[in-house]
């Protein structure tokens, strides 16, 4: 190999890297807009607004859900995105500080349900994301993302309310951005191999 060849490889190495850096940091960033996005969400938007209730949407004929089921869904996306790009670290790092933002943020009523659904739910997520995420990226965020999903709705339900009357509108509401965010993800597959992009 000759000098200008290395140095062709080592320049485009370090873009890639430069790359996979900044994509990570812009997943983290959209994972932890999530979390806002998610409370505003359930106070402010929806078909119908509970007085001191949260706002709902429908997502299946005959089914509501608070309208934050949306933004959580998609955090469990996120977060196997900031582990593919990042790594592992700072996937645990975004869930620690993603618990502690949905302690601040969620009402006072709900501040344990919401910070501990979070917390489990992302951490759900990432001990089945973990081991799949190189047998298949797009398998892997959707089996990840539905475990996520239940252990987020049955945790909140159960220490918000002590009931799960409502844990088919979570799921569903949850699961529809999962598969709206799934073409996505199929599409990073294919382009980080055709870049040579590996995972973190």
């Amino acid at each position: 190999m000759t000098a200008t060849t290395e140095t062709g490889a080592k320049a485009e190495t370090m873009g890639l890297r430069r790359r996979r850096r900044i994509e990570g940091v812009l997943f983290l960033i959209a994972f932890g807009l999530c979390i806002p996005a998610a409370n505003w969400l359930i106070q402010h938007a929806g078909t119908v607004c509970v007085p001191n209730g949260p706002c709902l949407i429908p997502v299946a004929p005959g089914l509501m859900a608070p309208s934050g089921v949306l933004m959580i869904g998609l955090a469990l996306v996120l977060r196997d995105l900031v582990q593919r790009r990042l790594g592992l670290g700072f996937a645990i790092a975004a869930i620690l500080a993603g618990a502690a933002l949905s302690a601040t943020l969620a009402p006072p009523a709900l501040v344990v349900a919401s910070a501990t659904a979070f917390l489990l739910s992302e951490l759900a997520d990432l001990a089945v994301y973990t081991p799949l995420q190189r047998r298949g990226l797009v398998r892997a965020v959707f089996l990840s993302s539905v475990v996520g999903l239940v252990v987020d709705s049955a945790v909140f339900l159960e220490l918000a309310f002590g009931s799960l009357d409502y844990l088919a509108g979570q799921v569903v509401g949850k699961a529809w951005m999962v598969l709206a965010a799934l073409p996505i993800v199929a599409w990073l597959r294919r382009r980080d191999a055709r870049l040579g992009l590996a995972p973190a």
